[in-house]
């Protein structure tokens, strides 16, 4: 992670200037503008299939645009993408392999080797000691991963995450498969992150994502960034595009106006 956050809060780290893309000429991501800024604390929201796993992957450089521009830190993603920390969607790591944490964790730091074959450092250890820290999981480190819970591992695969020490930090529905307490959770230590770190988060956790982070952007192929994290019926109607029930309870929201497209200047 960040050792000081050395750029400062309001400096640009993603840039996406009017991105689109298509599987197979069926378009999920049209028209993305997006600032992603040292400071941000960001949450996603929208429906399967409306394209915010792409966006990611558009960011990462594993996906390329048909048209528009991504940057990270001004160049190619490719070239610039290790100051991301990113946490894929839970079930696409095979927990049955045979590694236990501390392993998977040190994984973290394989693109930080220049050297081919180089061993790992003191300084490696010594980080992912700090990221094992981090998310409480010391006690774990020699475990085998498929010994843990569905909590546990999460908390693993953001430690290897942390390992990268970014600047931004990527989530894709870190939530899912654990219980509602671990969610709430493991939502206070991104809270925590973030005072590091900018952080992205995709879920469907709408009360986490309303009274954590500290804007919210709808997505369902199109974009719409709000400056504050109000959700609202209309939002939510926007965004999937079918009647959709919201049940609070004992969760402080607020409200916002009409969907419009924030600038930051």
């Amino acid at each position: 992670m960040s050792k000081d956050r050395a750029k400062e809060s309001s400096e640009e780290i993603i840039a996406m200037e009017d991105v689109w893309f298509a599987y197979r000429d069926n378009p999920v991501v049209e028209a993305i503008n997006l600032r992603i800024y040292a400071n941000d604390f960001l949450g996603i929201i929208g429906p399967n299939g409306g394209g915010k796993t792409t966006i990611f992957k558009l960011i990462l450089g594993l996906l390329t645009p048909d048209k528009g521009r991504v940057t990270i830190n001004g160049g190619d993603p490719c070239e610039h993408r290790t100051v991301i920390g990113y946490v894929p969607q839970y079930r696409t790591f095979d927990f049955g392999f045979p590694i236990s944490v501390q392993e998977m964790v040190l994984m973290g730091r394989l693109g930080t080797i220049r050297k081919p074959f180089r061993k790992y450092s003191n300084e490696d250890h010594a980080i992912v000691q700090n990221c094992l820290e981090t998310m409480e999981i010391v006690d774990l480190r020699n475990r085998q991963v498929d010994q843990l819970s569905g909590g546990q591992q999460q908390k693993v695969m953001l430690a290897r995450a942390l390992a990268t020490e970014p600047e931004v930090l990527l989530l894709d529905e870190p939530t899912n498969h654990v219980d509602v307490q671990t969610g709430g959770h493991f939502f206070g230590l991104l809270k925590e992150l973030h005072e590091k770190m900018a952080v992205v988060v995709i879920s469907h956790d709408i009360g986490a994502i309303s009274t954590t982070i500290d804007r919210i952007g709808c997505m369902n192929k199109r974009l719409y960034l709000h400056d504050s994290a109000e959700i609202t019926e209309e939002m939510i109607a926007e965004s999937y595009q079918c009647p959709i029930d919201l049940i609070a309870h004992g969760v402080p929201h607020r409200v916002l106006q009409e969907h419009h497209v924030l600038e930051r200047k």
